[in-house]
């Protein structure tokens, strides 16, 4: 079996052709050519496109290096989130959600619930969804959680679900196939916002559901067909291309988010520290076991004193930028608090660290927490 980074460069690729590019460019069309019956890989736009289905047999094959796995590309993370939600419950269902998790999961719960959908939520840490199991038809797991960097053993909880016989499906956003395959650890699902690190650029928005079982991925790819929830071309094609150097941004922004958080825990200043990556996490032995090569995320999560004392900490950084996204190239932080969707301290920072010189970005983040200091 290749490495991750050979996969990560090849997959999705066509079998080369003389004088044709690597990756062929963008398919632009509302229909195709169909003379006879209506039938083919590619009758009209919103069934299919060969860009998209390129895209898919890439996250595929990522997802599951051993093959088997099927993805289905849709415009948003949150698109493929209510894609499988959607598509997969019933009125008279139950539904366990984290409750620590993406902060639109309670506005979708409240559109589960006007369906006469039963959500059970629990939060991550220390698999504590497993007390809320029993009758459930789907489990969904975040983890790591974002923004609280809590992390749920997935193999423990898929078959807990399944001998209550639900199925599992797994956010992984934040860990990124290279990181973490939760097919692999008997999840049904696995879905992401490939709007995050899988693209990297943050010029992308893209999300997308993996499963090895064919009939779930009909059934995603017929809920797409019908809502109409499908990706642009263009979109797919960056989102390809992105993808030869995910292993790169992944090895080097986990390397850099290891490194800032220990810089951070010598700061009085700050409280509740969280990298899954720092051995005194609390999420640490499970996240090196259930995580692969050391990649343990880009986000560190902590708080300063208030939100005044955050607002001039952000407002300080001279190589981060405030916003609201994380996984991109360029470091990013926000208060996260300023949403209200998460529970979550005035002074919570979540910090997306990008691909820059490590130590120049550990002096700034040092440097603006200096400067934010209240004066004496």
């Amino acid at each position: 079996m290749t490495g991750d980074g050979t996969r990560a460069v090849r997959a999705g690729l066509p079998e080369p052709r003389r004088c044709e590019p690597a990756l062929p460019g963008p398919v632009f069309a509302a229909h195709y050519h169909l003379p006879g019956e209506a039938a083919g890989p590619y009758t009209y736009g919103r069934e299919a496109n060969p860009t998209w289905t390129a895209l898919e047999e890439a996250i595929g094959a990522l997802e599951a290096p051993g093959g088997g796995a099927g993805a289905v590309v849709f415009p948003s993370g949150m698109a493929a989130i209510s894609a499988v939600l959607l598509s997969r419950l019933r009125p008279g269902d139950t539904a366990v959600l984290p409750g620590d998790g993406y902060q639109l999961l309670p506005a979708l719960r409240e559109r589960l619930e006007g369906f006469g959908i039963t959500v059970r939520t629990a939060p991550t840490g220390g698999d504590a969804q497993l007390a809320a199991l029993e009758g459930a038809r789907l489990l969904w797991l975040e983890t790591p959680s974002n923004p609280g960097l809590d992390v749920c053993d997935i193999r423990r909880l898929a078959e807990a679900a399944h001998r209550e016989g639900a199925l599992v499906a797994v956010d992984n956003t934040l860990a990124t196939p290279l990181a973490q395959r939760p097919l692999e650890l008997g999840a049904d699902f696995s879905v992401a916002s490939g709007t995050k690190a899988l693209t990297g650029h943050g010029d992308v928005l893209l999300g997308y559901v993996a499963a090895l079982a064919p009939g779930l991925t009909a059934g995603v790819r017929a809920w797409r067909k019908v809502t109409g929830a499908i990706p642009g071309p263009m979109e797919a094609w960056l989102a390809h291309r992105s993808l030869a150097t995910l292993h790169l941004r992944v090895d080097r922004q986990a390397a850099s988010a290891l490194a800032l958080a220990k810089a951070l825990r010598d700061r009085p200043e700050v409280t509740g520290l969280r990298h899954p990556g720092l051995p005194t996490d609390p999420a640490h032995e499970l996240a090196a076991r259930q995580m692969h090569g050391g990649r343990f995320g880009c986000v560190v999560s902590f708080s300063l004193p208030d939100r005044a004392h955050a607002e001039r900490f952000l407002a300080a950084l001279r190589l981060v930028d405030e916003a609201t996204s994380f996984g991109g190239v360029r470091s990013t932080a926000e208060r996260r608090g300023r949403w209200g969707g998460d529970a979550v301290p005035e002074g919570f920072i979540r910090f997306s660290v990008g691909v820059e010189d490590t130590d120049d970005l550990v002096d700034d983040v040092l440097t603006a927490l200096d400067r934010a200091a209240p004066a004496s």
